[in-house]
């Protein structure tokens, strides 16, 4: 049972790895995004996808019971982890400042968002560190920091400027499709969900809930309006908006 186990991480972390590659590649297909952007993109892109492949690696090692290896390359997170937080904040910012950020989202959701995204992936993963020792918090921890940051590849596969505004927040939650798995497979493998998956997503809905009500805050609104002013960024409206919308404004 423990050997089905490590595989069915490394099997979740495939699929994970897939839906984010296939996401960005879906937008370089269509023209949506292009390698001529400028070098803080690149940097971004390169620390995040070197994440998912050291988050595979460990995956992998695990399910081959290598396990001394497995332990030495986790140490890598210590740094990783630090700078993905640190490129997160910054890029989102940057973007908002530039572009005004998608305009299917409010721009103090996107900012907030992202910020609150990571600092979950980050506390996530600092959690499973901690728990390291105990291999089952510290495996499902795991899966679950790194669900809480596929959110970029389900947008960029999901058609978000035809999805009903209403419904633009309700597509944030495909991260969690990764956690029911999980749930699921503890079901069938031992009869009970593991307690790390439910405080997993608790901490996610908290996250989301916490970026709701600070985002559309006065304090969210003010703190956008500043970031953004005197930028492009400040030139589309801060709510979300229909493209023909603003083309025709």
């Amino acid at each position: 049972m423990f050997i089905r186990e490590r595989r069915f991480y490394f099997i979740m972390a495939c699929v994970m790895a897939f839906i984010l590659v296939a996401g960005f590649s879906t937008s370089l297909a269509f023209h949506r995004s292009s390698f001529a952007v400028p070098i803080i993109y690149h940097i971004h892109a390169f620390t995040f996808f070197g994440w998912i492949v050291l988050y595979l690696a460990q995956t992998w090692l695990g399910s081959t019971g290598s396990v001394a290896l497995h332990k030495r390359l986790g140490w890598l997170a210590l740094v990783w982890v630090p700078a993905m937080v640190i490129l997160g904040i910054t890029v989102t910012t940057y973007v908002i400042r530039t572009d005004g950020g998608p305009f299917f989202f409010a721009q103090n959701e996107f900012l907030f968002g992202n910020w609150f995204g990571i600092l979950t992936f980050a506390g996530l993963v600092a959690w499973a560190i901690t728990l390291r020792r105990r291999t089952d918090w510290h495996s499902r921890l795991m899966l679950v920091a790194m669900a809480a940051i596929t959110g970029p590849g389900w947008g960029r596969l999901l058609p978000m400027p035809f999805i009903p505004q209403p419904f633009v927040i309700s597509s944030l939650l495909f991260p969690a499709i990764f956690v029911g798995v999980g749930m699921i497979a503890d079901r069938r493998r031992s009869g009970r969900v593991h307690p790390a998956y439910l405080y997993g997503i608790a901490i996610m809905a908290g996250s989301m809930g916490l970026t709701e009500a600070i985002a559309y805050s006065p304090v969210g609104y003010s703190v956008t309006r500043t970031i953004v002013a005197g930028t492009p960024g400040a030139e589309r409206p801060i709510n979300a908006y229909h493209r023909a919308y603003h083309h025709a404004a």
